[in-house]
């Protein structure tokens, strides 16, 4: 008997989504370097077992994030469960989004709030000007701080299935760091490429995640907001 084939079209479509997701994190540890790197990076942390080290450094927040990918899967579930349990539809779809939004985007913002390195915060507002200069890891750091917001939002939040409000509510949450960063003194660049490399990195998920969210809506029957 074929399994798959007895799966409902909402658990095949969650299916996938893990699957996307799992994926794309593949993808970002790809791009910042060999899985032996990464793990050496990880490593840091527990040789100076100093709770600045662990919260205040780039290294201790992702060995902090892996370390909870368990509870953050043990969270989904517990959500998925209840819902399940009352009749709720769409319990896993809600519960996955729900809790990768929040996983996928804290870590990211918790890190871009550290203090820098910069002597007093700096304002960059010349767009493209700092573009020109960033590594090809911050680069993608950036496109990766609200990913997962602008490809689970979709799914979680029917307001929320158009491109032009990701783009707005990314552009936004960008600002509000950005601004965070001047305002509470950092030493860190405050910049407009920064906002605009956040937003191009939500709406691109978005745009990856467009298939299942278009077809979440017509398989719920409920009205969209129309892309444009």
């Amino acid at each position: 008997m074929d399994h798959s084939t007895s799966l409902s079209a909402p658990a095949r479509r969650t299916r996938r989504i893990v699957i996307a997701a799992l994926a794309l994190l593949g993808a970002a540890i790809a791009v910042f370097g060999p899985v032996g790197t990464v793990l050496r990076m990880l490593s840091m942390p527990l040789r100076r077992p100093e709770w600045h080290v662990w919260v205040g450094t780039f290294n201790g927040v992702a060995l902090i994030t892996v370390a909870a990918l368990p509870l953050a899967a043990l969270a989904a579930w517990a959500l998925a469960r209840r819902r399940s349990a009352t009749g709720v539809t769409g319990a896993w779809r809600m519960s996955l989004a729900e809790v990768g939004i929040v996983y996928g985007t804290v870590p990211w913002v918790w890190m871009i709030m550290l203090p820098g390195d910069e002597d007093g915060a700096v304002v960059s507002l010349v767009p493209l000007r700092d573009l020109l200069t960033m590594a090809t890891s911050q680069i993608v750091g950036n496109l990766l701080v609200f990913a997962a917001l602008g490809f689970l939002a979709p799914l979680r939040f029917r307001a929320l299935t158009s491109l032009p409000r990701i783009l707005a509510l990314a552009g936004g949450c960008s600002v509000l760091v950005e601004t965070a960063q001047y305002v509470l003194r950092l030493d860190r660049v405050s910049s407009v490429d920064d906002v605009l490399l956040n937003t191009a990195g939500a709406v691109l998920a978005a745009l990856a995640s467009r298939p299942w969210w278009r077809a979440t809506a017509r398989a719920s029957g409920m009205p969209r907001a129309v892309p444009r």
